[in-house]
């Protein structure tokens, strides 16, 4: 794909946007729901219809009167920059419920854009003409389409009107799909709880306000994915919904937001965890650290608000000790005094992101391995159990991502939990492997490196 044509579904809430917004990218990226105002920041990701590809924005509803410096206010402002950086405005109107004294103002805002604009009146399943549909032509604009975003249905209207405008760089020959396979991205999510300033973060990063905050907790609802690069290095950024413990989640939106974030830090490949230095790793900071883990994503603990912290030296220590006393399976994992509003630290935390990640990756040779098991085994053997010692013979680093070994010998289900600890340990010294789970296949067979 040569040319990005870019697009974007604007419209009062809950109209469909989100709707269509998963149906045109291909899954579901935003969390949908019947009550209105889900969508706070907007989002983007490669939309695809028929041969014509495009980057599509989702964007949060507008509405009129919203009182200034509100959350309304705010998310508006969003959507508004949104419009500013596409190609095209698709305008969604309820094609059951008709227009709206919002949709009228909505239609007199994008105007002021100054973008070619289509009208797609949405829930329009029925071979029947809608009042609503009636209605929207009022409008005033030069494309007018009946759709039903759930079912897909009035895609190929959309699919002509939107060819008309797009570029011819904008639509893919068979032979562009393997060209798009080029760089390796950084898949990096940040998490934490509620408030610890995960958005405000993700905006230093970027470089611009690109997500909404403020002092409510809970702005962001979706698992947003955003695309930069830092030093040369192509990455897929997404900022997560904080993450209450379990008791305290109540609600269906809260509960599918929680789902969306624990799905991000799934499909991370190193996990920036957001904790407050007021209140440094409490109970669910560890709740969430383990779940990194437990998901074998590389993690990096980032102490938020720093520049508040009088006793920097003694708060540090007692982080790292706390850290390192409920995190052994993430022994040595990096912990980055910063300030999120202030992008004091970046530098720092981006350093060792690059390290976990480069760790996390890490391939060691069986040869280094086996020298290096041999040592551990004569100079600590294994314990006797049941009236005869376990056999370990040798081991090979089965894959990376994370880091996973294979160890084959006799009675090998019967080696203590703590031996493997031991080795485990070991191995983070002797390959730095600081920061990164690591996961062990204990097999029983023959050695297949002995010829």
């Amino acid at each position: 794909m040569k040319t990005m044509f870019s697009i974007a579904i604007a419209g009062r809430p809950n109209v469909g946007k989100s709707t269509l917004f998963n149906r045109l990218i291909g899954k579901a990226m935003a969390i949908i729901d019947d009550q209105p105002g889900v969508t706070r920041d907007w989002r983007d990701g490669e939309g695809k219809l028929f041969d014509l590809h495009f980057k599509l924005y989702d964007t949060a509803g507008l509405e009129d009167e919203r009182p200034r410096g509100s959350i309304a206010a705010r998310t508006a402002q969003r959507t508004k920059e949104a419009m500013a950086r596409v190609d095209v405005i698709m305008m969604m109107v309820d094609g059951r419920a008709g227009l709206t004294n919002d949709d009228l103002f909505i239609a007199r805002e994008i105007r002021k854009a100054d973008r070619p604009i289509i009208v797609l009146v949405n829930k329009c399943e029925s071979t029947k003409v809608t009042a609503g549909f009636n209605e929207a032509l009022t409008l005033g604009f030069d494309r007018v389409i009946a759709i039903s975003a759930k079912h897909g249905e009035g895609l190929g209207d959309v699919y002509d009107a939107l060819k008309e405008l797009a570029p011819e760089g904008a639509f893919e020959s068979e032979d562009d799909a393997a060209q798009e396979e080029g760089e390796r991205r950084l898949h990096l999510a940040i998490t934490g709880r509620p408030n610890a300033g995960k958005s405000t973060l993700a905006n230093q990063l970027l470089g611009e306000e690109r997500m909404l905050t403020g002092p409510e907790p809970g702005l962001t609802r979706d698992a947003i994915p955003m695309e930069f690069a830092y030093r040369g290095q192509s990455i897929r950024l997404v900022d997560t919904a904080g993450i209450r413990r379990r008791a305290r989640i109540d609600e269906k939106l809260e509960k599918m937001s929680v789902q969306e974030s624990l799905r991000s830090i799934r499909l991370a490949h190193v996990v920036i965890l957001m904790i407050d230095a007021d209140m440094p790793f409490d109970k669910q900071d560890y709740t969430i650290a383990q779940h990194v883990a437990e998901e074998g994503r590389g993690l990096v603990i980032a102490i938020n608000k720093w520049d508040t912290i009088t006793e920097k030296t003694a708060t540090l220590r007692m982080i790292q000790a706390k850290v390192e006393a409920s995190l052994a399976q993430l022994s040595g994992v990096p912990i980055v005094p910063l300030s999120a509003l202030k992008g004091d630290g970046l530098n720092a935390l981006m350093k060792a992101v690059f390290q976990v990640y480069e760790t996390w990756n890490k391939r060691v040779s069986t040869g280094q391995l086996n020298r290096w098991f041999a040592g551990m085994l004569a100079d600590h053997p294994p314990p006797i159990v049941g009236g005869g010692r376990v056999k370990p013979r040798y081991i090979t680093q089965m894959k990376g991502r994370p880091p996973t070994f294979g160890m084959w010998g006799n009675k090998l289900d019967k080696l203590p939990e703590s031996y493997v600890r031991f080795l485990t340990n070991g191995l983070r010294r002797a390959f730095d492997f600081q920061g990164v789970p690591i996961r062990w296949d204990l097999k029983k067979s023959d050695n297949p490196y002995k010829d």
